[in-house]
Formats: structure tokens, C-alpha cells, sequence
């Protein structure tokens, strides 16, 4: 009855998510039919001090707040001055935009070149959309192609296989691995290589595919969300040394197993913006306001999820599951891939299903000798697989903005985001198991 009730709990999430109902709900409604079914007391497993939802919840803001805080306030800066305007425009320059197809690499650039350098996904959607929408309309590309090339830069490689990416999807391993964010370099350069070719490929293929029905340009200006280009913006080297910064200090920081690196990074990034745009921001009060309001919900959102695994892994039911995963012959990162991947789909979220996949098996994995930095990439990948699916914020957060449907954009989106990283993860996992 206990495993029952816990497979009923994920399917709750699962249908809840995809009816628009809030993670922040869903989460403890799912806890409470696990505690229920699984014959737990109720309120120690809800809200006890101990071990239980409320202390998962928390645990996990206290680890990560910072990171979202200081993260939500450097793009606000990047956004806020133009300086990711400029960033774009500049990609734009030296790619071209009298072809369809270098258009469409240049969006792609800019979505991986602002998401690797720690710029939320969700600022690069404001960025990416105002520009990229004219050219699309010059060129007459079909606007539901807008859907490759940025989430092949925001969803794959600069998510969880780059070297140093200061995403959560990179940072969360490290608490429970005792890894850097520059874990198994070899594993992560090889995915991403395989991620980028896979994506570039099945672009082009779209787009060839999408001239010859004679696809045009079409937009449904009912929906869309209208957004304004900034006139006096900073120069594209201003623009990008906050950035440089901050990939600079985590590679320098990691190689030197410099505690809280990620934090440092940030900080500094955060600061170095504050000057550099200093005449280009409205308000620096806006700015930093801005920022940590739009932290709450996100860390919420994901801290959720794991609050959710933690009542999950205290469940009597849980064992059957953990001993069905730890029981799979083979490689044990194969189980740890499976666990990973399964639970990145069932919360929508690559970085709260990470942090379930971290909290319940991490300790299991390392007690059997699995090389802490193999797993760390390897479940970072695996974790965002099946991210993009219906019910995913990126995936309604991009349809909001440029006013597509899951009828005509979901299609590009699930093959975007689930081929290239299926593909990487099967390069990663085959690297994993022979080098390490």
C-alpha cells in the first residue's frame, strides 16, 4: 500500500502540473497521500523539526537561496541596462541576418552565451524575443521556429554539461558529492559537443522542412506580449566582463576547491554590473528590488519538489523503490541515470528532480565507490531530459511571450530539448562507465 500510495502521489504531480495547478500546492498535497497511505504520523512527516517536508523545504532554500538571490539580481542588472541587448545585437553583427538559417544561430548564441554566463532563462526570453521577431518577420521564418534555437541554448548544454555553468542544475550535486561546479570537464565537453551538433542538425532540418510547406511568418498578436527595445544601451566588452567575471573566477575558484565559488563568482558579477552600468540603469533600487522579489518564486518552486522527495525517501514504501534502482544489474550510474531522468520528468523541473535524485540516493551511491565527479554530471544530464514538457515553466513561459500554442510550438520544443539531451547523456553515461 505504501509504494502504491507513492506511485498515486507522482501521478497526482504529474496530472495537478499539467492542469496549471502551482508546484508550492501540489507538492504538499502529494506529501500529505504519502504520509497517509504510507501510515506516517502526519503532522512530524508535514511540519515536524526533524525529518520531514517543512524541514526538506527549508533545508533547501538555506543551501541555495543565495545563489537564486544573487543570480535574479545580476540579470535584472544585464536586463535592466541593455547590456544583454547589446550582448545579442553584437552575435547578431558578426552572424549575419540576410539568411534564414544564421538567424537562427545567432539566436541560438545568445540564448547559450547570456544562460552560461548565469543570466536566468527567463530574462534571456525577454532579450532574445524583441530582437529576433523582426528579423523572422523580414526573412518571413515561420515564428514557431523561434522555439529551436532558444531552447537548444538555454535547455541543454548550458543547464548541465558545460564546465562551470553557475546553473543550479551544476550547483546542487556539489552539496551532497562534495564536487566543484568543473566536475568530469572530459564528460561534460564530450555532451556537449553531441548536444550542440544533434540540436544544429535537427535546425536546419526543421527549418529546410518548414520552406518547403511554404511555412510564413504569422504572428497571433492577441496573445503575444509586447516588449520594448532599450535605445542608449553599454558597449558590447562592458557587457560582456560581468560575465567573463564570473566564469573566470568559478573555473580559477573550482581548480583551487574554493568553498562557496559559485557565490563569490556572483557577488563579484553583481558588483562589477552595479559599476559598469551605473548610467545605464534607471534605479539601482529597481534593479536589486527587482531581483530578489523575482528569486522567491523560482527557489520555491524547485525547494518544493525536493521537500516533496525528502517525505518520499522517509516513506516505509520508499524502500521497495530504492531497492528496485539500487538492485538494476549493471553500472550503477545506469540506475542512477534512470532515477535521475524519471524524476527530472515527473516534477518538470531538472533541478528539483535532481535534488530528490541527490537526497535519496546520493549517500547510497557513494557508499558503493561510484566516482563522485562521474555522477555528478552524469545525473545533472540525466535530470534534464524530459524537462521540456507540457507542463514545464520555460515552455509556458516562452509561449506567453511570443503568443505560440502547445498546437503549433510543443512539438519543437520536446524534440529540441529531449533528443540532444538523450543523445549527450548516452555519450556521458558511455564515458562514465569506461573512464571512471
Amino acid at each position: 500500500m505504501g509504494t502504491l500510495g507513492i506511485l498515486i502521489a507522482i501521478f497526482v504531480i504529474v496530472i495537478m502540473a499539467m492542469k496549471g495547478f502551482s508546484i508550492i500546492f501540489i507538492a504538499p498535497v502529494a506529501s500529505i497521500i504519502v504520509i497517509l497511505t504510507n501510515g506516517m504520523d502526519f503532522f512530524p512527516s508535514l511540519i515536524g523539526t526533524e525529518a520531514s517536508f517543512m524541514t526538506g523545504l527549508t533545508g533547501f532554500i538555506i543551501n541555495y537561496f543565495a545563489v537564486f538571490l544573487l543570480g535574479a539580481i545580476l540579470a535584472q542588472y544585464i536586463e535592466k541596462s541593455g547590456a544583454a541587448q547589446s550582448i545579442a545585437q553584437k552575435v547578431l553583427k558578426i552572424t549575419g541576418t540576410d539568411k534564414p538559417f544564421p538567424v537562427l544561430v545567432a539566436v541560438f548564441l545568445i540564448s547559450a552565451i547570456l544562460t552560461y554566463g548565469g543570466i536566468s532563462l527567463f530574462v534571456v526570453l525577454f532579450v532574445v524575443i524583441p530582437l529576433a521577431k523582426p528579423l523572422f518577420k523580414q526573412l518571413n521564418i515561420a515564428w514557431n521556429l523561434i522555439v529551436l534555437p532558444v531552447f537548444l541554448g538555454i535547455g541543454t548544454f548550458t543547464m548541465t554539461m558545460l564546465p562551470g555553468t553557475p546553473s543550479i542544475q551544476n550547483v546542487v550535486p556539489t552539496t551532497y558529492l562534495g564536487t566543484t561546479l568543473t566536475a568530469a570537464p572530459l564528460i561534460g565537453i564530450v555532451a556537449t559537443i553531441v548536444a550542440i551538433g544533434t540540436g544544429i542538425w535537427y535546425m536546419k532540418r526543421a527549418l529546410n522542412k518548414s520552406i518547403r510547406n511554404k511555412e510564413v511568418f504569422k504572428v497571433d498578436e492577441k496573445n503575444e506580449k509586447q516588449i520594448e527595445l532599450k535605445e542608449k544601451i553599454p558597449s558590447f566588452f562592458l557587457s560582456i566582463l560581468p560575465i567573463l567575471v564570473l566564469i573566470v573566477i568559478i573555473f580559477v575558484g573550482s581548480a583551487m576547491e574554493v568553498d562557496n565559488i559559485v557565490l563569490i563568482g556572483l557577488g563579484a558579477a553583481v558588483v562589477l554590473s552595479a559599476i559598469l552600468f551605473h548610467k545605464y540603469i534607471p534605479s539601482h533600487k529597481e534593479a536589486v528590488s527587482l531581483g530578489a522579489n523575482g528569486s522567491v518564486m523560482p527557489i520555491f518552486f524547485t525547494s518544493a519538489s525536493v521537500a516533496f522527495g525528502v517525505v518520499i525517501t522517509l516513506a516505509p514504501g520508499f524502500k521497495v523503490i530504492s531497492d528496485f534502482i539500487l538492485g538494476m544489474p549493471g553500472d550503477p550510474l545506469i540506475s542512477l541515470t534512470i532515477a535521475s531522468t524519471a524524476l527530472g520528468a515527473i516534477t518538470g523541473s531538472a533541478s528539483g528532480g535532481l535534488g530528490i535524485a541527490m537526497e535519496a540516493f546520493a549517500e547510497s551511491y557513494l557508499a558503493m565507490g561510484v566516482n563522485p565527479d562521474a555522477m555528478h554530471r552524469i545525473s545533472a544530464i540525466a535530470s534534464a531530459v524530459f524537462t521540456g514538457l507540457p507542463h514545464s515553466g520555460a515552455v509556458l513561459s516562452l509561449f506567453a511571450l511570443t503568443g505560440l500554442t502547445h498546437k503549433n510550438g510543443f512539438k519543437y520544443a520536446f524534440i529540441i530539448m529531449t533528443v540532444p539531451n538523450l543523445l549527450a547523456l548516452i555519450a556521458a553515461l558511455l564515458l562514465g562507465i569506461f573512464l571512471y
